[in-house]
């Protein structure tokens, strides 16, 4: 994947916005765009971001007839961009309407046949339009008897269609000049999210994903209420109206791009670094100013003078770029600080710790009883989703009484329980969830206290936060990719069933033809993904040289927005 999915979605969009023409580097003149009014322009572009269907053709045609405006429309344009990209290896479906493919709208009990065909044909026909930007026919792989299959037979039919029909096929021709892929063509890894419950609930350590967390983060934006501390107002005084801040976190940012899936403590020791290199340039500036300020002309300061002049002029004109490096450190400063709010407020540290301990199922240093029962640490929710992490993880369910001794904690402190009805149906019934997944030895280590963070200087003040650093450990779906990208044999996936849409017959297998280890690949989580998987697999892929991996998932949701789903299916 010579240029990454990101970079061509950009690509095909500009393309769009020059009436599909490839964009020229050197004009000036941007082509103008406007909005559809009565007969107000001579020629119309239409574009879809997916395949329009014949029926709503005709019903423009219709429309245009009527208006008396069939010569204005000059061309219309299916654009096969139905999906997001969020970052250079990651991709949604959708995030307006995400209701209608949630994890939730696919698990409903009382689900017809007519909707979830609707659902599944809506994230094919957003897949299929992944693969025409990328410019490539995935092998595909999925298990059996669930959405992911679903998805994965609609998906291998309509790529399928498309192959054979020579005059119009997207994989063909033009398109494909640009030699994106490597001559291996890359495999395509469908997952359930049933396969692990456990990951989108819990708690996590790394920035971006305790961004998605604890802030309000969508599409890449962060929007915090200034002053977001606990203060209370003076009795009887209007309370102070709160200014509503956005941060864009992108690619251009480096500091983003190095340290979003960095442990915590090393992002908060990280921005002070920043902050105080940033300091020092800024005082050498002052500095200069005020020496460029010499009376007297001996020799000494005249060369004192030029030299300086020098020094100034190269501060100067790097001034810009200081600006540019204060407003991102602002605003990792604000956004780093109102995490650790949240982190000290909640003892998310403590939740973090004890829940990698269950999940790798090593030894507890403390009660499950007792940290639901500290009215001091976390939420409710935070409660309930630890109380979840025990409950899909455990070996051996516990027995009616210690449930009910479990609820009764949960309930005092403020818990609903309905997503926990949800799970013991899920649990009873789901085959995946009869063995618990493994979620490798993944061992957090404290690591002593902060050195720079806890200067007293700092802005940072992380007295009482745990500094855990996370060892590398492969989750459920990180290992499903390992195993099928590396052709290896494992009881988790020799069941997978294996589609190839260039195939002339659609064979029905589980046996790869190919044998050697796929070089690129893309995992896709049925029923919505997370930052700490995505992070997951990122890692993974810096361990394996040379490999390219993409995570996608049918919508994006963090541990609060996963258990409200959990709670509508679980409501007596």
């Amino acid at each position: 994947m010579a240029a990454s999915v990101r970079e061509k979605q950009t690509v095909a969009l500009k393309r769009m916005l020059n009436f599909n023409a490839p964009p020229l580097k050197n004009t000036a003149a941007e082509p103008v765009w406007k909005d559809l009014r009565n007969q107000l322009y001579e020629s119309y572009y239409l574009n879809f971001i997916s395949a329009i269907s014949r029926s709503k053709l005709e019903d423009i045609a219709s429309a245009a007839l009527a208006a008396n405006a069939v010569t204005q429309v000059t061309k219309v344009f299916d654009q096969y961009l139905n999906f997001i990209t969020l970052e250079d290896d990651m991709f949604i479906l959708c995030h307006q309407n995400k209701e209608l493919i949630s994890y939730h709208a696919i698990n409903r009990a009382d689900i017809q046949d007519t909707d979830m065909e609707a659902i599944m044909d809506t994230i094919v026909d957003s897949l299929f339009c992944f693969f025409v930007t990328l410019g490539a026919v995935p092998i595909i792989r999925c298990p059996r008897g669930n959405a992911a299959e679903m998805v994965a037979v609609k998906l291998d039919k309509k790529l399928r269609e498309n192959l054979r029909d020579a005059r119009n096929s997207l994989f063909t021709g033009d398109s494909m000049t640009a030699g994106q892929f490597s001559f291996q063509r890359p495999l395509f890894v469908l997952v359930d999210r049933n396969v692990d419950m456990a990951t989108p609930l819990h708690h996590t350590w790394t920035y971006q994903a305790l961004i998605h967390d604890v802030l309000d983060f969508h599409l890449n934006r962060v929007v915090m209420e200034e002053g977001m501390g606990v203060e209370p107002s003076p009795a009887g005084a209007r309370p102070k109206k709160k200014s509503r801040k956005t941060y864009d976190l992108t690619a251009a940012d480096k500091f983003w791009q190095k340290h979003k899936g960095s442990p915590f403590p090393e992002v908060a020791e990280s921005v002070q670094e920043e902050l105080d290199t940033y300091r020092a340039q800024e005082d050498e500036v002052k500095r200069l100013k005020s020496i460029m300020g010499l009376e007297g002309e001996d020799e000494g300061a005249i060369s004192m003078l030029s030299d300086n002049t020098a020094k100034l002029t190269s501060a100067v004109s790097s001034l810009p770029e200081l600006l540019e490096k204060k407003r991102l450190i602002d605003l990792h400063t604000n956004v780093a600080t109102a995490v650790l709010d949240h982190i000290k407020s909640r003892k998310l540290d403590v939740y973090f710790e004890f829940e990698e301990k269950l999940m790798s199922k090593s030894t507890l240093d403390k009660s499950l009883l007792d940290i639901i029962s500290d009215p001091d640490a976390g939420t409710p929710e935070d409660k309930m989703r630890l109380f979840l992490i025990y409950y899909i993880t455990a070996q051996q369910a516990p027995s009616e009484s210690d449930l009910e001794q479990y609820k009764k904690a949960l309930l005092d402190a403020g818990c609903d329980l309905s997503p926990l009805n949800y799970i013991k149906q899920w649990k009873a019934f789901t085959k995946m969830a009869a063995t618990p997944a493994n979620y490798g030895n993944s061992g957090v280590k404290p690591m002593g206290l902060f050195s720079r963070v806890m200067n007293t200087g700092s802005q940072f003040v992380m007295e009482g936060v745990k500094n855990l650093v996370l060892k590398q450990h492969n989750l459920p779906v990180t290992r499903i990719l390992d195993n099928l990208m590396e052709m290896k044999s494992h009881p988790e996936t020799d069941d997978y069933r294996y589609f190839d849409p260039k195939m002339l017959r659609g064979s029905e297998s589980s046996i790869p033809r190919n044998k050697n280890p796929f070089q690129e690949a893309i995992v896709f989580v049925v029923g919505g993904g997370n930052f700490i998987e995505y992070q997951n697999l990122v890692d993974y892929t810096k361990s394996k040289q040379g490999k390219k991996v993409v995570y996608g998932c049918s919508e994006l949701f963090n541990a609060s927005q996963f258990i409200k789903q959990l709670s509508q299916l679980g409501q007596k």
